[in-house]
């Protein structure tokens, strides 16, 4: 059974997920050539190892509190903040407190 992805148009909550955190899996939550955007759940102490994305991103701190690195410098994102990075910027996250974010991907540049 194939994954659903929302289409143009449609609605996709992306409130926090409170009580149901712990229960949650990453899904994406949109996916066409040039942009994928999906929630990632990040439990206190569970961390995201270092890695790099192509191209642009975008990580927006839905909930909780998540510890942030990239550009040779750690940072806490709060609910409510996002941080931009360029394509290729290595970067690594890890749940402080239970959280989650979303995270959007663009490929190609944008006119």
């Amino acid at each position: 059974m194939a994954l659903h992805h929302a289409a143009s148009g449609e609605i996709v909550d992306v409130r926090p997920l409170g009580e149901k955190l712990k229960q949650e899996i990453p899904v994406t939550l949109v996916k066409t050539p040039r942009l994928q955007v999906f929630r990632y759940v990040l439990l206190a102490g569970n961390a995201f190892a270092e890695h790099k994305v192509r191209d642009g991103i975008t990580i927006q701190c839905l909930e909780g509190v998540v510890e942030f690195t990239s550009h040779e410098r750690t940072q806490l994102l709060h609910a409510g903040e996002l941080v931009y990075l360029g394509g290729d910027v290595p970067h690594a996250l890890k749940g402080i407190e239970d959280a989650s974010v979303l995270v959007t991907i663009v490929s190609g540049k944008l006119a």
